[in-house]
């Protein structure tokens, strides 16, 4: 059977695999119809993701189709449409018996952690699967990257009258724009990227864009967007160092920052700017299983529109020659699909 590997940095290589064998108890025999593209897949291609291990199968965002079951399972039945929850938690640990268990202490990610779905069929776990009677596939690999975006939303809890704002609009920045832009609270972005500003004010009418030139000319924007209170919310989605690490300076006094961009690089700054008002630093990781079955709602009725995510597509044939591409901004992706069936 066909894969795809990512065996060394900045390598992928097509494989063959030995096909899965038949579903056990729990289990559901899957076959990848989609996979979607995300910023951890780039930084595992170059060697950054903190998480990763060569060599490995990726694929985590995922639309795939249900081929069979083994005993006990309820929720999805051959011929089904689904999207994937890829975080593999143990449901016995201290984060587990909390509820968290997206913060698994021996969790296992598909396609980072384990063998991912950039292949023909695989197994997974069958309470992992989130149907759909109306998305197609491509919408159903988007499901995950979107879940993050709510994750971290929710972390921040940006509410009406807060001013809040979310720096970098790659895939993972828009997701986390998606739900802000329902709390009520006035939305800014900030990044480098002129192109992407547009786009986010093209399509989402998000007037308050910051573009950071690292001058100064950022803050003066910010006073002026939020009348020189500054930020109740930021979320950080660039994964960049000096970025996570110069956030904080744009907080409102008891302001909260949340980190939903990863990096394996230290982040520092000069503790008063913490300290001065009061303010709160968390984490967003993954998302949790509620996240994926409201945002297959909101997609259904209409409420996020997914037709402008998907910038770049390839097939299942043409990964190899394409996916460098992908890592590569200038080339305007937002979200590449790859075609697998």
């Amino acid at each position: 059977m066909r894969a795809i590997q990512i065996s060394d940095v900045k390598t992928l290589r097509s494989i063959e695999i030995d096909e899965p064998s038949a579903p056990g108890a729990g289990q559901a025999l899957v076959r990848t119809h989609r996979m979607g593209v995300c910023g951890t897949d780039v930084s595992c291609y170059l060697g950054k993701f903190p998480f990763f291990d060569f060599p490995r199968i990726p694929g985590h965002e995922l639309g795939v189709e249900v081929i069979a079951v083994g005993d006990g399972v309820t929720n999805v039945k051959a011929g089904d449409k689904c999207s994937v929850e890829p975080y593999m938690n143990c449901g016995t640990c201290y984060a587990c018996r909390r509820g968290a268990i997206n913060c698994c202490q021996n969790l296992k990610v598909i396609g980072v952690m384990t063998d991912g779905g950039l292949c023909e069929s695989f197994l997974v776990r069958a309470d992992k699967l989130h149907t759909s009677t109306k998305l197609n596939y491509d919408q159903l690999a988007l499901v995950e990257t979107l879940a993050i975006g709510c994750h971290a939303n929710d972390r921040g809890n940006p509410t009406t009258g807060d001013h809040a704002m979310i720096i970098g609009t790659g895939p993972i920045g828009l997701a986390t724009l998606e739900f802000a832009r329902l709390t009520g609270a006035s939305i800014s972005v900030m990044d480098m990227n002129p192109d992407r500003l547009a786009f986010v004010e093209k399509n989402y009418g998000i007037t308050n864009t910051v573009l950071f030139k690292g001058d100064g000319s950022e803050v003066e924007r910010m006073k002026e967007i939020t009348d020189g209170d500054m930020y109740q919310v930021i979320t950080d989605a660039t994964g960049n160092k000096h970025s996570m690490s110069g956030a904080l300076a744009y907080l409102a006094p008891t302001g909260s920052l949340v980190y939903v961009g990863i990096t394996t690089e230290e982040l520092s700054f000069k503790h008063p700017v913490m300290h001065r008002p009061e303010a709160s630093i968390l984490a967003s990781r993954n998302a949790m299983p509620g996240d994926f079955t409201r945002i297959i709602g909101l997609i259904e009725d209409g409420t996020i529109n997914t037709d402008t995510w998907i910038t770049h597509r390839t097939s299942f044939t043409d990964v190899l020659k394409d996916f460098e591409s992908f890592t590569k901004p200038e080339t305007g992706v937002i979200k590449a699909i790859i075609e697998v069936s």
